[in-house]
């Protein structure tokens, strides 16, 4: 009888980076820290880890990263002034973060690259799978993406990635996936492949930044040497795990046709801003009728 595959419980959440793309802003507040309307992008992804179970969570983090900690600490001050000012909206909101889940934290030290930052989590996660989440990217929660890989790791085991189809002339900016169907939504993947140049691209299937895997990954990164950008790669580890099935189970993948919110980019973090500013039901009504005068009347024209 073969025993149950054991319940997914961790999350790593990688977060040393130094946000050279969002300078001057990142030279002292992490970007990890940049609001997404009135939320650090942080927020969102400890959210959506507790949304699918994940309540034991490991930020990898670097130096400089001390305002994500405090961001998840109790700040006793400013709870006892909203709370004299008798503003229990705001406490509450104040109060959120705090109890969103049980986080740890470990440094990386050295910025060798997200295989390296996954290497960090060893210790926490032990023999057990876990997830691995990029704040960069932000999955709406309307569109459960970890809950699904969580499934598809429990049915098919091995390691799960998430892909999403891109234009062809962007591939070059992500890992690139061969696959062959499994199931509705899942793929086998057969290969990968690190931002390759479009014409070389085996599919424009894209890797975001969700990732389920299989404890065996660390043996894999041990024995993997520095890729693109002097970086241990994450995507070579796993090109090596699809490849040889028994490193450390297959890897599938499963195909995302949702609402996502990618952070990382300055353009699309202010469309990002824009998007959820006009669905929120607080702010969407006022801000969407300035945002249609503004387009159609103020907007200046820029040849």
């Amino acid at each position: 009888m073969t025993s149950p595959r054991p319940r997914i419980s961790k999350a790593v959440i990688p977060a040393a980076g130094l946000g050279t793309r969002f300078l001057p802003a990142t030279k002292a507040t992490p970007k990890e820290m940049l609001p997404v309307v009135d939320q650090p992008a942080i927020q969102y992804v400890v959210e959506e880890a507790t949304a699918a179970g994940l309540t034991d969570v490991l930020m990898i983090t670097g130096r400089n990263k001390r305002p994500v900690e405090d961001h998840f600490d109790r700040n006793y001050e400013l709870e006892d002034a909203l709370r004299r000012k008798g503003d229990s909206e705001r406490l509450s909101r104040v109060q959120q973060s705090t109890a969103l889940a049980t986080i740890h934290y470990v440094r990386q030290g050295d910025p060798k690259g997200l295989g390296h930052a996954v290497q960090c989590a060893e210790p926490h996660v032990g023999d057990q799978p876990f997830a691995v989440l990029l704040g960069d990217d932000l999955i709406d929660p309307r569109d459960p993406l970890l809950t699904r890989m969580i499934e598809a790791q429990a049915e098919h085991g091995g390691s799960v990635i998430a892909l999403m189809e891109v234009d062809p002339e962007q591939i070059h900016l992500y890992g690139a996936a061969s696959v062959d169907p499994v199931a509705d939504g899942v793929m086998r993947v057969t290969g990968l492949v690190e931002k390759p140049d479009p014409a070389d691209a085996p599919s424009n299937l894209a890797i975001i930044g969700r990732y389920v895997l299989d404890p065996g990954v660390f043996e894999v990164l041990d024995r993997t040497p520095p890729g693109r950008g002097g970086e241990i790669q994450l995507t070579d580890a796993l090109q090596t795990m699809a490849r040889e099935s028994a490193a450390a189970g297959p890897v599938y993948g499963v195909v995302f046709k949702g609402r996502r919110y990618d952070t990382g980019d300055r353009g699309d973090y202010l469309r990002s801003i824009v998007r959820l500013a006009c669905e929120r039901p607080d702010l969407g009504p006022e801000f969407r009728s300035w945002l249609r005068t503004y387009v159609s009347e103020e907007m200046p024209q820029i040849d």
